[in-house]
């Protein structure tokens, strides 16, 4: 071990989860290494992969810990509650034995709650052995995520959030994401803590017409197929071999143009969990196509193939045809996709995808519109997502709660809504007269345009958290 004072120019990024579905974690990863100048070992789940910056980067190692097994869906019950009490025993050990054998002991471990259980205490545990120092990446309330299942007035719930409040306040240094986490944690918890807002990296930006159009190529089998029976984007021509010609875009010699008929392309990220009630949008996009038909008077009897043909001739309306592309991994994402199924809509239609950390950013950075469902269980963080967003200059429709506009300015780079007819007449205020008469959806790109050319992650990082690390590190 070395010892106190002298500089082992290493940090460890903790995080109790798929790295790949980690962005903050890959960020502070990113930054310890290049800001820092600091050797970065990274300990956390396999999964999905990370960003190429962070595999590519000679500073920063990967180290997968093994995953708890599935268990077996006839397990009988009376196993359960065991199976319940192994797991985060299981996940303790596994985690001591990596930050204390298998990585070279590092000055700093940054870790990401929650979750707590049984991150800090492992956390703590080898801070304490090998005489490094010891952040909180405060990203939520672990005790509030339980609450979702549990209910606030559990008796588990209270002792779980007395536990996870004991072992933060043991950390050297702590970290938040929002001013009202920082104000709970200071009041309430007796934790001073450095709010260190997410902000996109230089990979979240506008998207180039050329790069939209080898996007869509790529992406070109994945959009036309629907997740029911034929949709207003499923049926049509067939791309020619060369991929001239994509959803969205069309290749005349060395010319990229959008096409004018396009579909209004809405993306949404999303962790299919109950903090994020998905059923919000599948039913304003219904109340968008009913509306929309009502407005322009269209009859009932009108077969959807009829309207499909006008739509792909070229036939202007007033409303366009909507395309969301929603993005993801999580428990309820088949329970929706059914629900998507069932659906019968003349100008929505739905697809469901996940995409690579490098293309992730730029379909941000070709769609029309985001919609953001995050309620946030403690409503003290910020989606993640609309700051990548912004990044790209996507303007965002996102679910009103009582910290968000530490974010989303109103009327400037989006919009917030309560309910699922409010997000339906955003979107039909939004998109009318789309796409080149739409100036409220202007006014708005523009905002997101403007934040996305301001403040980066790199910026944010060298500001409010690079000296508090360097400073805990010192101490140590």
């Amino acid at each position: 071990m070395a010892r106190k004072g002298q500089k082992r120019g290493r940090a460890c990024v903790v995080v109790l989860g798929d790295i790949g579905r980690s962005p903050r974690m890959q960020y502070h990863a990113l930054s310890l290494a290049r800001q820092a100048s600091l050797e970065v070992d990274i300990v956390a789940y396999g999964g999905s992969e990370p960003h190429s910056a962070v595999l590519e980067h000679q500073s920063i190692h990967i180290h997968k810990m093994p995953q708890w097994p599935a268990v077996p869906s006839g397990l009988p019950n009376i196993f359960k509650p065991f199976v319940l009490l192994l797991k985060p025993v299981f996940q303790f050990l596994v985690l001591l034995w990596f930050l204390c054998v298998k990585i070279s002991a590092p000055d700093v471990f940054l870790v990401q709650n929650p979750p707590y259980v049984p991150t800090l205490v492992a956390v703590k545990w080898a801070s304490w052995l090998r005489q490094s120092a010891f952040i909180v990446d405060w990203h939520n309330f672990g005790y509030t995520l339980l609450a979702l299942s549990l209910g606030r007035s559990s008796r588990f719930v209270a002792i779980y959030r007395w536990v996870e409040r004991h072992f933060g306040r043991m950390a050297d240094g702590s970290l938040c994401v929002t001013r009202a986490m920082q104000h709970e944690l200071s009041q309430n918890w007796g934790i001073k803590a450095t709010v260190l807002y997410d902000q996109p990296p230089e990979f979240f930006r506008p998207t180039s017409l050329e790069e939209q159009h080898k996007l869509f190529c790529r992406l070109y089998k994945n959009l036309r197929q629907p997740l029911g029976v034929e949709d207003c984007i499923s049926t049509g021509e067939v791309a020619d071999k060369d991929m001239n010609e994509t959803l969205f875009t069309t290749l005349v010699g060395a010319e990229i143009t959008l096409k004018p008929n396009r579909p209004a392309l809405i993306v949404s990220s999303t962790s299919w969990t109950p903090d994020e009630d998905f059923g919000i949008l599948l039913e304003a996009a219904v109340m968008y196509d009913r509306r929309a038909a009502a407005i322009l008077n269209e009859d009932d009897s009108k077969k959807e193939e009829v309207l499909w043909k006008e739509m792909r001739s070229g036939t202007e309306y007033l409303y366009p045809r909507l395309l969301f592309v929603i993005t993801g991994k999580g428990p309820e994402k088949e329970k929706y996709e059914e629900k998507i199924r069932r659906l019968k809509l003349k100008r929505v239609a739905f697809r469901t995808a996940w995409l690579s950390a490098e293309d992730y950013p730029l379909l941000l950075g070709s769609a029309d519109l985001g919609v953001c469902l995050h309620t946030s269980s403690s409503g003290l963080d910020l989606p993640m997502k609309v700051v990548d967003m912004f990044g790209c200059g996507l303007p965002v429709c996102a679910v009103s709660y009582s910290c968000i506009k530490e974010l989303v300015q109103v009327e400037k780079n989006g919009l917030l809504f309560s309910s699922s007819s409010e997000l339906a007449d955003e979107l039909l205020m939004l998109l009318k007269g789309f796409p080149d008469a739409c100036d409220s959806l202007k006014v708005l790109r523009n905002g997101a345009l403007d934040m996305s050319s301001s403040v980066r992650w790199a910026t944010e990082w060298e500001e409010h958290a690079k000296g508090l690390i360097l400073k805990v590190i010192s101490e140590t």
